[in-house]
């Protein structure tokens, strides 16, 4: 069967339990696991992160860190150097700061993803929030701060994908990766996700990875969607 570590599968599951019988029924067509706030926040989360680690998957550990910048700096530094690929805080520059100063105390190779604008929001919802700005500009804005910062990557929409890679190509920073939810393929339902588009779609715009959840948990055949996901990418190039 087909892997493609681009494919990140979100674990967006009530207990550890399921998560680990859902990661043994996509055997190794997924090599890539995000772990989000549900299971991290349950007892024995974070050590079930370091067990996917521990059995040779990726794990993005996605926190979504946002507070003063000295308590980033502690958190980010604890999260990697307990063992973590991709770790996510808030697009706010003392937060990045102190994030990127955590991290590179732990001295490991854990990458910061800054988060731009949650692909549930709307432009309306933005302004409901008290923004100035649309989502795709807001997404500009923070990227370029991300990118002062010192940051890995961001956590973007497939819509704002291509401009992504526009703006960090000009920064001198091919390497910046452009993790995208909202990745949806075709004919599934969106769910609660506002800026979306298809896996090919997003990788073809500039995405580096993709993360998908519930089209692939939810599917009555897991393991089938997940191939198929694979397949749809397969030769697509970054």
């Amino acid at each position: 069967m087909l892997t493609d570590p681009r494919l990140i599968v979100g674990l967006d599951l009530p207990s550890i339990d399921a998560a680990r019988a859902m990661v043994e029924r996509l055997g190794g067509v997924v090599s890539f696991y995000k772990v989000g706030l549900t299971l991290l926040a349950r007892p024995g989360g974070v050590a079930f992160a370091h067990e996917l680690r521990a059995q040779g998957k990726q794990v993005f550990q996605d926190w979504k860190l946002h507070d003063i910048g000295a308590q980033v700096e502690g958190a980010a530094r604890s999260v990697a150097e307990g063992g973590c690929d991709l770790l996510t805080v808030h697009a706010e520059p003392q937060v990045m700061r102190g994030a990127v100063k955590g991290r590179d105390a732990a001295g490991t190779g854990t990458k910061l993803l800054a988060v731009t604008v949650l692909t549930s929001l709307s432009d309306a919802d933005l302004g409901e929030l008290g923004y100035g700005f649309t989502a795709a500009e807001l997404v500009e804005r923070r990227v370029r701060q991300a990118l002062d910062c010192g940051v890995d990557g961001v956590v973007s929409s497939p819509l704002e994908a291509a401009n992504v890679r526009r703006i960090a190509a000009e920064a001198g920073r091919p390497d910046f990766l452009v993790v995208t939810p909202g990745v949806r393929p075709e004919g599934a339902e969106r769910g609660d996700q506002q800026r979306v588009a298809t896996p090919r779609a997003a990788l073809e715009a500039g995405a580096t990875h993709l993360v998908v959840a519930r089209p692939v948990i939810g599917a009555d055949n897991p393991l089938t969607a997940a191939s198929a996901i694979v397949e749809s990418i397969d030769g697509i190039a970054n």
